[in-house]
């Protein structure tokens, strides 16, 4: 390595009184510049010990010679690496990892008076009151001298290096540490104590307190998923790259036209088989109605309903409480459910009807009756089946061949077996059918001029007994004296008052009667619009609808919300389940 001496021009001056040669320096000859080559050469080579620097330390032969050579005014007499160091004038002085923040406050110095210049709301030095994060007091510690609060630390100013700040211990008081470990100790010395009681009882309880520790370490063999390797002895789960078994989502349905993949999130939320009715996998979507995603949604719903009723309850803050609700008020409900059913059964009856045929019946052989070739065709038809009504068809009772009404004359209907028009009656057979008169036209128009002569005698009566209640009355006011007369009359034009004045209440009554039928056959004409207007809307697409916006908003009328009461369906009905 070439180290050529570079001599300060202060040193060149200094030495020029001293020495008695001639005033420039010697030039190197061509000799000496071909021996410091081949000296570089075999430094280089490893045949000449490498040049040593003032502190003794060799100097690699292969640094660069920009790099070795030192600068004219950093006044080296010989070679060095020196100047290539951290110089110690500037390098920056880095605080010591012991060094930190201080946490808290000073607890030591515990200040008994109000001190000047400090908080006037809890009396601490180190800030001022509009700093403190005290809670405000009524009457601050500068006049009560009370509850003084402890000063905060003086925060060192901390210069921290590039490995300083970012050292996630920094800071950290190992006795934190001891505390957990005193805290767990204490809590194993409670459990040994715990067991020594339970052993002192009953002695067989060794063994099972022994199956509970052999139970801790049983189940991580068990979380051997696809994919991981579990060591139970080193406690240690390695997560392969991918499961050789998994198949990529877009690789299960080549067709462009398929369930469309997103290659940037890898969802695909469409079954991309939806022919294949056992397939592995049938999209993303299928995750979320399988397993408890729809009890969490109904646990969710009936958490906002209860909440809607002034029931203080939330899913994730109290998740046993609903769970609990929720069971007591479905068992509630299921109970009064067939409590309304058991009372609706036992005032109307028809318990009979709900009892379903059975199924082995319904999805089995049939009554129908059709014929086939050897060769599987059909050779006719099923028989045209007629249909039946819901209700009880073809029941004869009492003797009869026929059913009631299968005969009818002269209004009346009845039995064609016995030409019986008594109901229920027992039959007889042809005999009754001689028995049985015919029942003439003139019987017939005198059993209703009777009726009508009856009436007629009826109304007659009553006028009379009218009419000698009035002669009557006439003979005694004659005897009375004028005084009762006039008592009489003026009672009498009361009366008169008092019946014009109902009979004006009445006609009013009628009109307001007629007014509000009026009213609400036009709101029961306007509801009927209303609700064919609801169910056109409903049929045509969102896009096309209307705005609303224009509509004038006015509160409903008592005939408006009688109307809706009338048309609306009532799904709270208990019979409508029975319609």
């Amino acid at each position: 390595m070439a180290t050529t001496s570079r001599v300060p021009i202060s040193q060149i001056l200094r030495n020029k009184d001293d020495t008695e040669e001639d005033d420039e320096p010697k030039k190197k000859s061509r000799e000496d510049w071909r021996k410091a080559k081949e000296l570089e050469e075999a430094r280089k080579a490893g045949t000449a010990p490498a040049a040593v620097d003032e502190t003794g330390k060799d100097i690699n032969p292969h640094i660069p010679q920009y790099i070795a050579s030192a600068p004219w005014y950093y006044g080296t007499s010989g070679p060095t690496l020196k100047h290539q160091r951290p110089q110690e004038d500037r390098e920056g002085q880095f605080t010591k990892l012991d060094k930190f923040y201080n946490k808290g406050v000073d607890v030591t110095k515990v200040a008994t008076k109000f001190r000047k210049g400090a908080c006037e709301n809890c009396g601490a030095m180190t800030h001022k009151k509009k700093d403190c994060l005290e809670r405000p007091r009524k009457i601050g510690a500068k006049f009560t001298n009370a509850g003084i609060a402890a000063d905060e630390f003086a925060q060192p100013d901390l210069n921290l290096s590039y490995d300083g700040k970012r050292d996630r211990w920094n800071g950290y008081d190992p006795e934190q540490h001891k505390a957990i470990i005193e805290e767990y100790q204490k809590v194993e010395e409670a459990k040994r104590e715990l067991r020594a009681k339970k052993l002192e009882i009953d002695p067989t309880a060794k063994d099972e307190d022994d199956k509970e520790e052999e139970d801790e370490d049983k189940y991580v063999d068990e979380v051997d998923m696809p994919g991981t390797k579990v060591d139970s002895k080193q406690r240690i789960t390695v997560r392969n790259l991918r499961i050789r078994e998994d198949t990529a989502k877009y690789l299960r349905n080549l067709d462009p036209n398929s369930a469309y993949y997103d290659p940037k999130t890898r969802s695909m939320r469409d079954n991309p088989t939806p022919n294949v009715p056992e397939s592995e996998y049938g999209g993303e979507n299928s995750v979320r109605v399988s397993g408890d995603t729809a009890q969490h949604a109904a646990a969710q719903l009936f958490a906002w309903e209860a909440r809607a009723h002034g029931l203080d309850l939330h899913l994730l803050a109290e998740p046993t409480k609903l769970q609990m609700l929720q069971a007591h008020y479905k068992r509630d409900q299921q109970r009064y459910k067939s409590q309304v059913k058991e009372s609706i059964l036992e005032k109307y009856g028809g318990e009979e009807h709900l009892q379903s045929v059975p199924r082995e019946l319904l999805l089995a052989q049939t009554e129908v009756f059709t014929r086939y070739n050897r060769d599987g065709t059909l050779v006719s038809g099923a028989e045209k089946q007629l249909a039946k009504s819901k209700y009880e068809e073809d029941a004869l009772i009492n003797n009869h061949t026929t059913v009631w009404g299968s005969y009818w004359r002269d209004g009346q209907w009845g039995y064609k077996c016995c030409h019986s028009f008594i109901k229920m009656s027992y039959c007889v057979g042809e005999a009754g059918k001689t028995v049985v008169l015919p029942v003439s036209d003139d019987k017939k128009l005198s059993t209703s001029t009777d009726g009508i002569k009856q009436k007629e005698k009826k109304q007659k009566d009553q006028e009379e007994d009218s009419s000698s209640s009035s002669s009557s009355s006439s003979e005694s006011s004659s005897s009375d004296s004028e005084q009762d007369k006039r008592s009489k009359t003026e009672k009498t034009s009361k009366k008169k008052k008092d019946k014009k004045k109902i009979k004006k209440k009445k006609r009013k009554n009628v009109k307001k009667e007629k007014k509000t039928e009026d009213k609400l056959k036009k709101a029961l004409e306007m509801e009927e619009r209303q609700q064919k207007h609801a169910e056109y809307l409903l049929s045509i697409d969102e896009r096309k609808r209307g705005y609303n916006s224009m509509v004038e908003v006015k509160e409903p009328t008592e005939d408006e919300m009688e109307a809706y009461r009338m048309k609306r369906k009532r799904d709270e009905d208990p019979m409508s389940q029975f319609l």
